[in-house]
């Protein structure tokens, strides 16, 4: 035995003795190559099987098709009833009293006391303000008496007329001291009608000396005091009456076209929200403001209740074209398929295919008139396109 094989030399095979001979000769032993070469073909074979191999048929699943429901909101339906459609214009502007009086002076002089404010309510015929009437009374005075004295001279000179008059029929008055007679008594009843007349305007500006509201409303503005010296058509007072208020709008050139005297207006006003009032169309001016390219309409309001004010800001809507007993969608539900337009119509929780017919659009085209609908009938009104006819639904809240 040596060292490099520890078998005893009868249990060794014949390789083992062999490369025993080339120890002792100092070669290498041969090493055994067969082992690894069948493990190569034995690897080889392996990965051959595995890459070229067929691959397995798919395994195909059978999955059963069940119909979705879809879900729809209660929001997105409408539901058909015969209405009455209209067609409005816009317009906006500011409120100003329907009625309302500037109250100036018919009398000169000074005056002795004002008795109403801003914001006090008169009644017509209240008193408001007094001039002095102490000069307006001397010269009332003073016509008066000219006057009179004047009728005593028109009173002589008719008697005097009718003397000679009878001395003319007896032949001792010429005609010519007639003719004077005549013409003296013409220019006194002249001068006293003249005077007459100044009588009667000096107790008119004694009378305008009292300064008297001519409505019943309140006073909105005030520009006389007390003690001050004023000539007549001297502005003094501003009434308004409220009970009745006027709209002055503007509409564009365009819409102003449709407008007309006698149409309805429902009116919003700034401040009062949760308001509407009703008006009427009085008057559509025929020229367009220059500038601003709208044309100016004037609604009355009724003000019973006194809520509204003058230079109040204001929108309003007039009712220009009405339809009654229509059927209308929203322009929303309307969908269109080669065999034209249609709505999908809720039908015992089936989608339904439902053609109708086009005839107007109201409401800026927010709503659309249609025929093939009935009262009662829900439809879809919101677009939803992934609904189509022949789907089921569930209605939900919301």
């Amino acid at each position: 035995m040596t060292a490099s094989h520890p078998k005893p030399e009868w249990a060794q095979s014949r390789r083992e003795k062999a490369n025993a001979e080339r120890v002792a000769q100092g070669l290498k032993p041969k090493r055994r190559i067969l082992p690894w070469v069948v493990l190569a073909v034995v690897v080889i074979g392996i990965a051959g099987f595995v890459f070229f191999r067929p691959a397995p048929p798919p395994v195909q699943e059978v999955v059963e098709e069940t119909p979705v429901t879809k879900q729809i909101r209660q929001s997105e339906t409408a539901t058909i009833e015969a209405a009455t459609l209209s067609q409005t214009v816009k317009v906006t502007g500011t409120l100003v009293p329907g009625r309302q009086s500037e109250v100036s002076a018919q009398a000169s002089g000074r005056v002795i006391a004002v008795l109403k404010r801003p914001g006090d309510a008169v009644q017509d015929g209240d008193v408001l303000a007094q001039i002095d009437r102490a000069t307006l009374e001397l010269q009332l005075n003073q016509q008066q008496a000219t006057a009179e004295a004047t009728r005593a001279q028109l009173v002589s000179s008719q008697q005097q007329l009718d003397r000679t008059e009878e001395l003319a029929r007896q032949g001792l008055a010429s005609p010519s001291t007639l003719e004077q007679a005549r013409s003296a008594t013409a220019a006194l009843a002249a001068n006293l009608a003249a005077l007459e007349t100044a009588v009667q305007s000096a107790e008119l500006a004694l009378s305008n000396a009292t300064v008297k509201a001519p409505l019943s409303g309140v006073v909105s503005s005030r520009s006389v005091e007390p003690g001050q010296t004023i000539a007549s058509g001297t502005p003094l007072f501003t009434i308004v009456n409220l009970e009745e208020m006027e709209f002055q709008a503007a509409a564009s050139v365009n819409t102003s076209a449709m407008v007309d005297a006698g149409q309805t207006v429902s009116v919003d006003v700034t401040g009062l929200e949760g308001q509407t009032f009703s008006g009427v169309v009085t008057r559509v001016n025929p020229v367009a403001v220059s500038g601003t390219r709208t044309v100016p309409i004037y609604i009355d309001l009724e003000n019973t209740e006194g809520s509204l004010r003058g230079g109040m800001f204001a929108t309003g809507n007039i009712t220009v074209v009405e339809k009654a007993e229509a059927h209308a969608v929203p322009a929303a539900a309307l969908r269109e398929d080669a065999e034209g337009q249609f709505v999908l119509k809720l039908a015992d929780g089936t989608l339904v295919r439902q053609g109708v017919e086009v005839v107007q659009e109201w409401e800026r085209g927010r709503l659309v008139e249609v025929t093939g609908l009935a009262n009662g009938d829900v439809v879809v009104a919101a677009p939803l396109d992934d609904l189509e006819a022949g789907a089921a639904y569930t209605l939900v809240e919301g």
